[in-house]
């Protein structure tokens, strides 16, 4: 009895000792961008923030809605226009993100050839990748002349980089920004091998998937087509009241609801099915 008490005093002495005893902060692990803003930065628009993407949807959706709601006085109509419109913000900016994405990717063998060869030439790492702000393409100008003003002001190239991965939220950019992070911190005698062999790689398949994308370009037109007839011939009768009120019915309303489930559903079944291997980003 005599040890099971000694035993009980010396747990809870240990509890109070543990409690009286200063403990350092929690320090809560940052939490990475949400998807909308991910999306933005892939669409090369870094400021727009998820709130204002989120508004706009709402807004967009809000004003489709009324305007539908107004012409045909169907409140069915109404919320399947209130839907499309929420979900233009998102299409834009994927289709802006896919679009940078294939510019990119055309751009990035001259890139990859402008650095090997600068590196191959002598130049330092932020001299040669000064130098794409100025001589590299087009498309990959301005993350590079962005990067120029930041290690210009801080003269930390590890920072710099790490925003110039932010800038240009591409994969390609993310395997030579890491190649050059290597490089620099623990010495790349092969860096100028390692960016030609990665020049080549992105030329041979810029080249493969250009040939895929213009034997499918035909059969996704044609399916975006079937998708939107239907909404174009019901666009085209909301003008006729007479005939627009026959979707009033709960059959309508049904018909019109089920429509707009099944099209939705085909056509991201259509773009999944369609879509090519994406590269993902490393280290993001």
């Amino acid at each position: 009895m005599g040890t099971l008490i000694g035993l009980l005093f010396g747990v809870g002495l240990l509890l109070v000792l543990d409690n009286w005893t200063p403990r350092p902060p929690r320090r809560l692990a940052p939490s990475g961008p949400g998807p909308v803003r991910r999306l933005a930065e892939r669409a090369g628009m870094p400021g727009v923030s998820t709130r204002s993407v989120l508004g706009a949807s709402a807004g967009i959706g809000i004003v489709a809605a009324l305007v539908a709601l107004g012409v045909t006085g169907l409140p069915a109509i109404g919320l399947v226009a209130a839907a499309a419109g929420a979900w233009t913000p998102f299409a834009l900016l994927r289709g802006r993100a896919a679009r940078r994405q294939r510019e990119h990717a055309q751009a990035w063998p001259d890139a990859v050839d402008h650095l090997a060869s600068a590196v191959r030439a002598g130049l330092s790492l932020p001299e040669a990748l000064i130098q794409l702000g100025e001589r590299g393409p087009e498309e990959l100008r301005a993350p590079f002349v962005q990067f120029g003003r930041d290690y210009g002001s801080t003269g930390r190239f590890a920072e710099s980089l790490d925003q110039l991965k932010t800038r240009l939220a591409d994969p390609v950019g993310d395997r030579v920004v890491e190649a050059l992070r290597i490089a620099r911190e623990v010495g790349g005698g092969d860096l100028g091998r390692l960016l030609r062999s990665l020049s080549a790689f992105l030329r041979d398949d810029l080249r493969t998937r250009g040939e895929i994308e213009s034997r499918q370009s035909w059969t996704v037109g044609a399916a975006r087509l079937a998708v939107a007839a239907p909404w174009l011939v019901l666009a085209t009768m909301s003008l006729q009241r007479d005939v627009i009120s026959r979707f009033a019915t709960p059959a309508g309303v049904t018909l019109l609801v089920g429509g707009a489930v099944v099209c939705a559903v085909a056509y991201r079944l259509m773009l999944r099915l369609a879509r090519l291997p994406v590269e993902q980003r490393i280290l993001a």
